[in-house]
């Protein structure tokens, strides 16, 4: 290209300094005023509060036989629940419990979206249990916004300090319990009172910590920022998931009216533009806009759209639990409650029972006793006393029962295989025991070499029966 052809550059003018304006990358954090409201939602977000609260704060101090009824005592490296004891090796269970967790979350999700988060996350229970103290505190919607936008004076001055001292009580409270599950409750209340466990005392202040500034202050931003399942959520839904949803088609055009116009001559939908179900909302966002991944489904703009219609004494529904396909080709309600019943939806429901009746089965079978066959390295094998050869083991016995067990051991496998000693072991409850037992065989029982051996360890009790495999070494 010679220089003829080249295009002029173009001369950007740049604009004086009194002119620039700064652009932020991100926005001011506006708070959000929620308005209470009453309805069918608000019913079931306030009873899965009340539940699982008291499950939270009630289980630690429930005792099953003369210990905790769930206690994870990560020190001693066992878990108890309820009549169980698991160890380290019971990890297995652990890991197919969140499995099912995981598939459960799927589940529901595909079903009628964001129902976690909606009615049962922490995050959604406390943030919804602190936003009631400050609405009991400090006043309603506009109460609260008077409040913060007004000086300081002696009525803001007493109301801010009461809800300060509650969300504090409660957060600490709630850091109490959760340590509790892992350091039994009882003895973590004496070591507080004592200020005494300072590893006790600092995670107590750090759950407590977390639970004021989320419940308290990030509130929404949790869900919309830093819950990670918010991001994702999409992947898991499709157009026969159930989502709050507004009926753009009935709603449209939006505008106030009185009662007794008649709003349909004049091009108007059945909105009448009040933005209550804005003002409901904890994320604070407007479902008229659409589906939005800060939507937490919690159904709360439901409630407010369906008192306005009741008052304004039109159909229920303008916004609603439905799906996107039953928006757009107006399904009725058996037909968006049997597109619930789809394969994706199925196969989850499948896996889940699956692995639920299998970990329910395996723990019911599960043996209260485990034990461990170690051969003694320093003393391969050895000929005593009458010609007889002899190997040494050491057995781990654990005993997974709430019960002092005395245990029966024997082995079989080489004709004329006998035990020197030790043939009952007592195993204290919850603890392991090692012994070291000799076995001996004639000293023509066996060739030389390496001959497959199997201990039975029984309770006499017939708390469990284990049989472990190990080897006899027949010297040349």
């Amino acid at each position: 290209m010679n220089s003829e052809q080249k295009k002029p550059h173009k001369t950007i003018p740049i604009k004086a300094e009194s002119q620039e304006k700064m652009v932020s990358f991100f926005e001011a954090h506006q708070k959000i005023y929620p308005r209470s409201i009453s309805g069918k939602f608000m019913t079931w977000r306030w009873l899965m509060v009340w539940l699982t609260q008291l499950v939270f704060y009630g289980l630690p101090w429930l005792e099953w036989g003369q210990r905790q009824m769930v206690l994870f005592d990560l020190g001693a490296r066992r878990f108890y629940l309820f009549g169980y004891v698991l160890y380290p090796q019971d990890f297995i269970y652990l890991a197919v419990l969140l499995i099912i967790s995981a598939l459960a979350l799927f589940l529901f999700t595909a079903v009628a979206g964001r129902l976690w988060c909606g009615f049962t996350c922490p995050q959604t229970v406390y943030t919804e249990i602190f936003m009631w103290i400050e609405h009991k505190v400090e006043g309603d919607r506009s109460a609260r916004i008077r409040l913060d936008q007004g000086g300081w004076s002696w009525e803001k001055l007493w109301k801010k300090s009461l809800k300060q001292f509650l969300w504090i009580a409660i957060a600490l409270w709630t850091g109490f319990t959760f340590v509790g599950y892992f350091v039994p409750i009882r003895e973590l209340g004496g070591e507080l009172l004592a200020f005494e466990g300072g590893w006790q005392i600092f995670w107590v202040l750090f759950y407590g910590f977390a639970t004021y500034g989320n419940a308290g202050y990030m509130r929404e931003q949790v869900c919309k920022y830093m819950c990670p399942y918010a991001r994702f959520q999409s992947a898991m839904f499709d157009k026969d998931t159930l989502i709050v949803s507004y009926d753009a088609q009935r709603g449209e055009m939006r505008g106030p009216r009185k009662k007794d116009v008649d709003y349909k001559a004049k091009g108007l939908g059945d909105c009448i533009d009040c933005k209550l179900c804005v003002q409901v909302c904890p994320v604070g966002i407007d479902i008229r806009n659409g589906l939005q991944y800060e939507c937490i489904g919690c159904g709360l703009c439901i409630d407010a759209c369906n008192n306005v219609m009741d008052n304004m004494h039109y159909p229920r529904g303008l916004i609603r639990l439905t799906t996107q396909n039953a928006v757009t080709q107006n399904w009725t309600g058996a037909r968006v409650w049997k597109r619930v019943a789809r394969p994706r939806v199925l196969v989850y429901t499948a896996i889940l029972v699956a692995l639920s009746a299998a970990m329910v089965i395996s723990m019911a079978l599960r043996e209260p006793l485990k034990v461990d066959v170690i051969r003694d390295r320093a003393s391969l094998a050895r000929i005593v006393a009458g010609g007889k050869i002899e190997n040494v083991y050491r057995l781990q016995i654990m005993n997974a029962t709430e019960a002092t067990q005395i245990y029966r051991v024997q082995v079989h496998g080489i004709e004329g295989i006998v035990l020197a000693e030790g043939e009952h072991v007592e195993v204290m409850p919850a603890q392991t025991r090692g012994v070291a037992v000799r076995v001996q065989i004639p000293y023509d029982a066996a060739t030389s070499g390496s001959h497959p051996i199997v201990f039975d360890v029984d309770a006499q009790s017939g708390q469990g029966k284990v049989s472990e495999e190990s080897v006899f070494l027949v010297p040349r």
